[in-house]
């Protein structure tokens, strides 16, 4: 026992650390939901304004007078900015809520009398017009309108004031001969342009590209007079483009949830609103914004109803693989889909020895390449884990059901891929999840229950082999037949006795903390994971003098399926010399 506190003993305890560190260092874990209504295609008016028509004058200070709309038009009065409106067709999960809904309870936009929004609706330049009216009331004036005004707004007309302030503030402009034609649909490029204009904004040379093409696969198609505004407005976060943010459609009319998203970016661009929260889906479609990944994992991740979802791909070490080009179509479960299952469900399925149920539960949610739901059609697809769903188209109701769930959320594109949110989770036949391994009974107040399983994976016993890497005391640092076992005592601890065969038998005994499954790798379609353990406890070699000394354990589980654990660790046992073995073995489980 003296050698015990020797350099040599030391030196090879910092290996053991070394190796354990080794193991467990490369090992990292992989850390919205739309409407399916897509945005109207709209030929553009031949009439566009003369590339002279947007103003970047700089502004000048006056206010602009309040009008009230006639009744055909959505109302600009809404509650006060503390209530929260209700728009009955805007659902909690349609890509521009979160614009939509801060406008109403900030009192600048407002539904139609009937509670409906219709977010999808094209917006004239007059509506245009109230809006920036509602959105920037307090604008200083930068021109003035002539008398006679615009020769097709009569000074009766619901939005003639709305259409001076906007004209009067540099926000909006004219066409040729003096008219403003209230009744056009405005494009988007025309929506980008007035904004930019009224706020002054200009390109920025440094710190954010000012070549288009880097934010738009159209670029091309910006006509020339935009090209500066459009420019200022992208690097100035305010161009917000669904549902592919790189296809601007600067010609495709504005719809009135792309007219929100723009004003509440250019609003927040003044620091007269919070930018919405970066936890949000809709973050994904603001260019040139801090943008998080656009991979179907990160998609899932940002969407609050799939929070269950990206739980289990981890647990299933599925997220590099999804995270990878693809591409795939994914049918994404959401939360209340999985509460839905039969009690404790959830709770077994994140058990370890449950985990070639989850893999192929979720595995059966892909599907290869991206399909979108308009290229559906009835019939039976084959999911990435091999066995088919059943499509079912229902045209007249734009309903796509798989199996007997119903996509709810259609067509949320990413960077490698297409997500299908729906209301059930889908079970392939081969698994029956009445019958899934319980979790584990023991106490969860921290009391050890022998043999229980671990995070790190099931208890188990088995055989194997040990190699000597180093020293001449003892059996570790021989070639040598070994039993080994793992006795779960709480989620973290397991003791791991074993014994080595040799011209004296050696027994250890180490208590060790177990690790989380990490996905390591796959070989062929199946995907492995380890489950890291590190310990120390007591090595005891049974000779005539029975030694007994310190020994310190490093090493990795790897689950090869509800039955058989696959293992390997480092011992160091500190005898009367230091002796360390690396032991392998394959253990079955109960």
């Amino acid at each position: 026992m003296s050698s015990l506190f020797r350099c040599s003993s030391a030196r090879v305890a910092l290996l053991v650390v070394g190796m354990t560190s080794a193991i467990l260092a490369p090992i990292v874990i992989s850390t919205p939901a739309l409407s399916q209504n897509t945005v109207p295609s709209t030929t553009p008016s031949p009439d566009t304004p003369s590339p002279a028509t947007p103003s970047l004058d700089t502004p000048s200070p006056a206010t602009p007078s309040p009008d009230t709309p006639s009744p055909a038009t959505p109302s600009l009065t809404t509650p006060s900015p503390t209530s929260t409106v209700n728009l009955s067709d805007v659902s909690s999960d349609y890509w521009a809520r979160p614009f939509i809904q801060a406008l109403a309870d900030n009192n600048v936009i407002a539904g139609f009398p009937d509670g409906t929004f219709r977010p999808n609706q094209a917006v004239t330049r007059a509506e245009f017009a109230a809006l920036i009216q509602k959105a920037f009331g307090n604008q200083n004036r930068v021109r003035q309108l002539n008398p006679g005004g615009f020769s097709d707004v009569p000074a009766n007309y619901w939005a003639a004031s709305a259409i001076q302030s906007a004209y009067e503030t540099g926000f909006l402009a004219g066409y040729p001969g003096n008219v403003f034609r209230p009744s056009q649909e405005i494009p988007r490029v025309q929506g980008i342009v007035a904004l930019a204009s009224g706020l002054g904004l200009t390109p920025s040379s440094t710190g954010t590209s000012s070549d288009l093409s880097t934010y738009y696969n159209d670029a091309s198609s910006i006509p020339n007079y935009a090209v500066n505004s459009v420019t200022a407005a992208t690097q100035s976060n305010i161009v917000v483009n669904y549902p592919d943010v790189k296809q601007l459609n600067p010609q495709q009319s504005l719809t009135r949830a792309e007219a929100a998203a723009l004003l509440y970016q250019a609003l927040a661009k003044l620091g007269r609103v919070q930018p919405i929260a970066s936890n949000l889906p809709a973050t994904q479609y603001i260019v040139g914004g801090t943008q998080r990944g656009t991979d179907i994992v990160s998609l899932a991740a940002s969407s609050s109803s799939l929070t269950t979802l990206t739980s289990l791909l981890k647990t299933a070490g599925l997220t590099d693989i999804l995270q990878q080009p693809g591409p795939y179509t994914v049918f994404a479960p959401t939360d209340e889909a999985f509460a839905a299952l039969p009690a404790a469900t959830l709770q077994q399925l994140q058990q370890p020895e449950n985990r070639e149920a989850l893999i192929k539960i979720l595995r059966y949610h892909v599907l290869p390449g991206a399909v979108t739901a308009s290229q559906f059609s009835p019939g039976k697809l084959v999911t990435d884990e091999g066995r088919p769903v059943n499509i079912k188209i229902d045209r007249a109701n734009n309903q796509v059901e798989v199996n007997n769930a119903r996509v709810i959320q259609a067509d949320v594109k990413a960077s490698n891929g297409v997500i299908h949110a729906v209301n059930q989770v889908l079970i392939p036949p081969d698994v029956n999840i009445s019958k899934l391994n319980q979790p584990p009974t023991g106490s969860t107040n921290g009391t050890p229950t022998v043999g229980r399983a671990t995070r790190g994976g099931r208890s188990y016993i088995g055989v194997g082999g040990n190699i000597g890497l180093s020293g001449n005391d003892s059996a570790l640092s021989d070639g040598n037949f070994t039993v080994i076992s793992k006795l779960g005592l709480t989620n973290y601890l397991s003791v791991r006795p074993s014994v080595i065969f040799g011209d004296d038998t050696l027994f250890l005994v180490p208590i060790t903390l177990d690790f989380s499954p990490r996905r390591a790798g796959s070989v062929g379609e199946r995907t492995f994971a380890i489950s890291p353990y590190i310990g120390a406890g007591v090595a005891i070699e049974a000779n005539a003098g029975t030694d007994i000394g310190l020994l310190l354990t490093g090493g990795v589980d790897v689950p090869l399926g509800s039955k058989l654990t696959l293992t390997g660790g480092v011992n160091a046992a500190f005898l009367d010399d230091t002796d360390v073995g690396l032991q392998l073995g394959v253990g079955y489980n109960f």
